[in-house]
């Protein structure tokens, strides 16, 4: 993050048409600043249910007058309201770990309260078990982003309705080669992605039956579509490659002032630079555009790693952030985390993420795949030999040590217990 952790939907340019080439100067330029890896950051999205009994829907009037109490408790935390109801807190660049997690904590614990006194609460799961799809905000950008997902299948309404996440934000790292090399994170980031899906999968169910993945909400991703969620080729400079893929990814929606917005029929970026039709872009029209991609792992000046299912537990989040932040900062895990994944990279056939098998894999059977859980073991301990480097507190390595023992040694993941309480028949905690 360091000093550009800004959304690029937040920049003001003057509305003047832009060029292929001007989209590419500008996007390299955007989204990968490198210098050292100074701060880390949060997102952690929450399904809200009830806390008598979870699995009956939360109307809309008790969810408005919920978040009306939550927008007048202050929080260091930006507060946003996805699609289908569900509550994410995302932090600012903090300068340590320690201070990302006690500040999200602090917020997340005002949160429940204000919730409590509406009956409600957070449940951290990838994937809401019991409800379908139901779209709680009716704003131009999402009945756009509706239409236009729906072409693909019905995975884009529950990816918006209905999945939660915890999302880890680096900084791009340095310009030289190295460890901590923006170039290395690049690659690192794309290669353990699949082992933290699988060590984090929370998502095994829908309409309160299996589906048979573990990450089910990895598999919506998945299914929209590599143009919409999918990384550029790892062959290239990440710059280059990223520019390319952002020229080359379908447009969403063009935006109108007075109208309903257009949703084209299968046209790129650098198809509209071109036809300049309806009207020609520009550079908010680009910055829009940024924020329709979904890969696995997005540049925004930062690298925001988009993978890992939300998780149980009221600190479930603070395991896979001290993970993920130990073995990209810390320049000795990063360099085992590194030598562990290498041979994973076969696996993925040179087909970008998450559409390969290497990532299918970790969707659907986590660290039940042998190579998957031997790397995670090997990463999972370089990181908790490296947090007591980052300056992490004693509950958070306790944390990840317990999380270790409990389930990446045990090749378990969160998704085992849901299904494990599935067959039990209780589906309530």
């Amino acid at each position: 993050m360091s000093d550009s952790v800004t959304d690029c939907s937040d920049c003001t340019e003057p509305r003047t048409a832009l060029s292929a080439a001007e989209v590419e100067a500008l996007v390299r330029g955007i989204c990968f600043k490198t210098g050292p890896p100074r701060t880390v950051g949060v997102e952690v999205e929450w399904l809200i249910h009830e806390l008598r009994l979870p699995q009956l829907p939360v109307t809309p009037e008790r969810l408005e007058a919920a978040y009306a109490a939550l927008r007048a408790v202050p929080l260091n935390s930006a507060l946003t309201v996805e699609p289908g109801g569900q509550l994410e807190l995302s932090s600012l660049p903090a300068p340590s770990l320690t201070e990302c997690i006690g500040t999200v904590a602090a917020d997340l614990d005002a949160v429940r309260a204000t919730l409590a006194g509406h009956g409600l609460g957070l449940v951290g799961v990838g994937h809401d078990p019991w409800h379908a799809p139901r779209r709680y905000l009716h704003e131009p950008r999402y009945d756009a982003m509706e239409a236009c997902l729906d072409r693909m299948g019905p995975a884009g309404r529950a990816m918006m309705c209905t999945s939660a996440s915890v999302q880890v934000c680096l900084d791009a790292g340095f310009e030289e080669p190295g460890p901590l090399g923006h170039g290395r994170r690049w690659w690192l980031a794309h290669q353990l992605g699949p082992v933290l899906v699988a060590a984090f999968a929370n998502s095994p169910l829908a309409g309160r039956e299996p589906t048979g993945w573990v990450s089910t909400r990895q598999l919506l991703w998945m299914e929209i579509g590599a143009g919409r969620a999918g990384a550029p080729p790892l062959d290239a400079d990440p710059r280059e490659a990223w520019a390319r893929h952002v020229l080359d990814a379908p447009v969403m929606c063009i935006r109108q002032d007075d109208r309903a917005w257009d949703i084209p029929d299968d046209m790129t970026f650098r198809d509209w630079t071109r036809s300049a039709t309806p009207r020609p872009p520009t550079r908010e029209d680009l910055d829009y555009h940024l924020t329709t991609l979904f890969p696995p792992i997005r540049p925004r000046g930062h690298l925001e790693l988009r993978m890992i299912d939300a998780q149980p537990g009221d600190d479930g989040w603070i395991v896979p952030l001290a993970v993920t932040t130990a073995l990209f900062d810390d320049p000795e895990a990063a360099e085992t985390a590194y030598r562990a994944v290498k041979p994973l990279a076969e696996r993925a056939l040179g087909l970008p993420a998450p559409h390969n098998p290497l990532w299918l894999d970790a969707a659907r059977t986590g660290l039940g795949d042998p190579e998957l859980h031997d790397v995670a073991v090997q990463c999972f301990t370089a990181a908790l030999d490296a947090l007591p480097r980052l300056g992490a507190a004693a509950e958070v390595t306790d944390a990840v040590a317990a999380y270790l023992e409990r389930y990446v040694r045990q090749g378990r993941c969160p998704a085992d217990d849901l299904l494990d309480r599935l067959h039990g028949k209780d589906l309530r905690s």
